[in-house]
């Protein structure tokens, strides 16, 4: 394979992919209340290095989507991939699920149904194959589900999951692990890292609750998997494959990291049983 791929987090759900010409950006979310710093965002100026970038919107939730990546085109010629629920312009398409765009000869899409809204994305680029989740899990509130709620909600993650089992591998995925889900939060990724075995999870959406995906990340890869949990808004892993396909992983953290801001009355967690971060 002989690339190196940038992998960025920015908040919640949202990352880039990059290679020396292409950007991908995945649910890009600069916060409810703007709380992304503005050093942390993405800036539209760096896109001159790159000869494309995609931005991809699985579906309309606004913690998935943010205007704002819409104003983007007007520096850039930004091309836009989103989930069937999601507006297009004259610079996008739209996908359903089963879908496949091929986008240029470095990038190829598909996409994949989903739990809740809008759709998965299977992004081939330069032939490392990312996975973007979405919202694909196994949503159940175990507390307060019936046992019938909770059996079709997995049934319908499996049924979700199964395409993806007759794919080749996936090198680097991106998906949920909610802590609002309470004691069981992490069953759909356990499940996903059993049966689909992406050689890379990175989980998201995780609210700001670092310390629960931290601790995911200690406990859930296998011999398929490696899980690395990142954190810091724009904090970059770098990923070199060589030409066997070998896979190296190398952290890159940024050079300052932001406090923990400790759970108040508005915190939706301060009520929870789960540990939380008094750092």
């Amino acid at each position: 394979m002989g690339a190196n791929l940038t992998v960025t987090y920015y908040l919640h759900s949202g990352f880039s992919c990059a290679t020396d010409k292409v950007l991908l950006i995945f649910d890009y979310w600069q916060g409810e209340h703007q709380e992304l710093a503005l050093d942390r965002r993405i800036d539209p100026a760096d896109f001159d290095r790159y000869e494309e970038v995609y931005v991809f919107i699985s579906h309309s939730h606004p913690d998935h989507y943010d205007p704002v990546v819409y104003e983007w085109h007007k520096d850039h010629p930004v091309v836009y991939i989103v989930g069937y629920d999601m507006p297009v312009g004259t610079r996008g398409r739209r996908m359903n699920p089963g879908d496949t765009i091929p986008l240029s000869r470095h990038v190829t899409v598909k996409a994949f149904d989903s739990t809740d809204l809008g759709v998965s994305f299977l992004v081939t680029l330069d032939g490392i194959r990312i996975f973007h989740a979405g919202d694909l899990n196994f949503w159940h509130w175990r507390e307060e589900s019936t046992v019938a709620e909770i059996e079709e909600a997995e049934a319908e993650f499996h049924r979700c999951c199964a395409p993806l089992l007759r794919e080749k591998t996936i090198d680097v995925c991106f998906f949920p692990v909610d802590p609002r889900q309470g004691r069981l939060y992490d069953a759909g990724a356990n499940y996903f890292i059993m049966t689909v075995k992406p050689r890379l999870l990175i989980p998201m959406h995780f609210w700001g609750r670092s310390e629960m995906i931290s601790d995911f990340a200690r406990r859930a890869g296998s011999r398929s998997t490696e899980v690395y949990a990142m954190i810091y808004p724009r904090e970059e892993l770098q990923i070199r494959f060589a030409d066997d396909g070998f896979m190296t992983i190398s952290p890159v953290p940024p050079p300052t990291r932001p406090r923990a801001v400790l759970p108040d009355e508005d915190d939706p967690f301060s009520e929870s049983d789960l540990p939380v971060d008094f750092r």
